[in-house]
């Protein structure tokens, strides 16, 4: 199986010049573990003393690698780290010899690294219940060891990706103090993508210096109003990770009250996250549902995630057809209050519906012309309080078929 090549219409021009992350290097090898003809092990090192934090799938079907990660997480020494990563067999749902696997590739890249096997942390994405050819990869590790370079994230971006049509990088410098501090990230996805925490392997870099359990708390926060507001297909992964390392190598010291860190890195979280939803599989159209007047955020989000994850609205979104009755069925199913007779409607700045019927001014034809755009906004507003939410989700189209149909063959 080759990954997808047919680059997604809603991709980036390229990949973004991203900052060089003090403290961190990447090298990638073509393995063969399924895919043949390009790089599928990304490795890499990070300087002694990097804090290193994380969010995960909730499956109760997590693979050997998330639960080996989230063993190590809470896990901080003055050593150097590791992360090595494998595409095309996600080494899940194949008992004993998952976990065989996952600790010979660990314990392999400790000793080639001289690094301690609990600051070894792997991800494998791909496809489940089919046993991972382990040695493959650490036939590699030499290998991969003598290539390390600090200017390898692309390449990196490039071997973790699946079906993905574009490898997502992302990056900021940020300023504190009057001085530089920068972050980049890579990110993997396109199916299989929905909370928790968004079906994808994420990770980010930054040089600055930060306290292990001060950057899990803005990770954690973070990931809510990121990666855990996107959805594809509303199915959740196996082996969502994503991993957040701070070098210190800046030698910035980055607090709580470090408001332009944590809004730089929301960016990058952001950044990364909207564009795994453009990558979502057989995506034409990138779609923000932004509910506002509910109960509570809560409720909003309950409201948002029934309309972006509704086949009805999606396909309706593809076939480029203002079907609003379409919007008042997710938020009558979606199980969160609503009313009615208080509800309203916009496609963009259109208004659809209102007071619970539709819009004087509503005209069909705008709304038609306006489903044509490959960036749609969905608004809906309750009138019932205060709550709001935002989700960023994509159409449906019979390419996803097409994809999963496939994947495997």
């Amino acid at each position: 199986m080759a990954s997808i090549t047919k680059r997604s219409p809603l991709a980036p021009e390229g990949f973004p010049a991203l900052p060089e992350i003090g403290g961190v290097s990447f090298a990638t090898a073509e393995t063969g573990v399924r895919y043949s003809g390009r790089d599928d092990v990304m490795l890499a090192q990070l300087a002694p003393g990097t804090a290193i934090a994380g969010v995960f799938t909730r499956s109760a079907t997590r693979s050997s690698a998330v639960l080996d990660c989230q063993k190590k997480i809470g896990f901080h020494s003055k050593a150097s780290a590791a992360i090595i990563v494998n595409s095309g067999n996600a080494n899940t749902f194949t008992g004993q010899h998952g976990e065989e696997a996952l600790r010979a590739v660990t314990s392999e890249v400790a000793k080639t690294l001289d690094v301690p096997e609990a600051r070894v942390f792997s991800s494998s994405t791909g496809v489940i219940g089919e046993k991972l050819p382990h040695e493959r990869i650490t036939a590699k590790l030499a290998e991969l060891r003598d290539k390390l370079s600090p200017g390898g994230i692309e390449q990196a971006a490039r071997a973790i990706m699946t079906t993905d049509t574009f490898p997502k990088g992302a990056g900021t410098t940020v300023e504190i103090d009057g001085q530089p501090v920068r972050i980049a990230g890579i990110a993997k996805g396109s199916g299989m993508i929905a909370p928790d925490m968004a079906t994808m392997l994420v990770y980010i870099f930054t040089d600055a210096a930060i306290e292990r359990p001060i950057l899990q708390s803005l990770v954690s926060a973070l990931n809510q109003t990121t990666f855990n507001c996107i959805t594809v297909d509303s199915d959740t992964s196996t082996s969502d990770t994503l991993l957040v390392a701070a070098t210190g190598a800046s030698g910035i010291r980055v607090t709580e009250h470090s408001m332009a860190f944590m809004e730089g890195l929301r960016r990058v979280m952001l950044d990364l996250a909207q564009q795994v939803v453009r990558d979502g599989e057989g995506a034409t159209k990138f779609v923000t549902v932004s509910v506002t007047g509910a109960s509570s955020d809560a409720d909003a989000r309950t409201h948002a995630m029934a309309i972006a994850n509704s086949p009805l609205v999606k396909t309706a979104i593809a076939g480029e057809d203002p079907n609003w009755g379409r919007i008042v069925m997710a938020v009558g199913k979606s199980g969160a209050p609503a009313d009615r007779d208080t509800l309203a409607i916009w496609f963009g700045d259109i208004p659809v519906a209102t007071n619970g019927w539709v819009s004087p001014d509503y005209r069909e034809a705008d709304a038609a012309q306006y489903m044509k755009n490959p960036e749609i906004t969905i608004h809906v507003d309750l009138g019932l309080g205060g709550g709001c939410a935002m989700v960023w989700t994509c159409d449906l189209t019979h390419g996803y078929i097409d994809i999963n149909a496939d994947y495997r063959s």
